[in-house]
């Protein structure tokens, strides 16, 4: 029998479903007593159509008020320039925390705001 090489077999691999390449793997696992675990991770994102999937990076945050604190006039001023609520609908937001000021904002725009509510004397979080 002739020797292929590592290209050879691969488009080989290539032309296989998945169905047939795992039971390859199985059958190659019981012939050498082996197991082909990281073979078969690194050989799936090869195989046409399987998606590759990459970390993204988080790019919106949320910035919830987690509590008025003591000058709750001052965060009710500070939730109505950062939103365009009005004084009744910032006054219902910051007396029912833990609530959402503000929802998928840039990483800056959710410092900035977090930094204003706790500048006004606010407890806040991002995620």
């Amino acid at each position: 029998m002739a020797k292929l090489s590592q290209d050879d077999l691969l488009a080989q691999f290539e032309e296989m479903t998945l169905i047939e390449l795992s039971e390859f793997v199985k059958a190659f696992e019981e012939k050498f007593d082996v197991t082909a675990a990281a073979a078969v991770a690194v050989a799936a994102p090869g195989a046409p159509g399987a998606p590759v999937e990459q970390a993204e990076e988080k790019d919106e945050f949320d910035v919830i008020l987690t509590g008025a604190g003591d000058k709750k006039i001052q965060v009710i001023k500070v939730v109505r320039e950062l939103t365009s609520l009005g004084l009744k609908e910032a006054k219902d937001l910051v007396d029912g925390t833990p609530k959402p000021v503000l929802e998928k904002v840039a990483k800056d725009a959710a410092e900035k705001a977090a930094e204003a509510l706790k500048g006004a004397g606010a407890s806040v979080e991002v995620k």
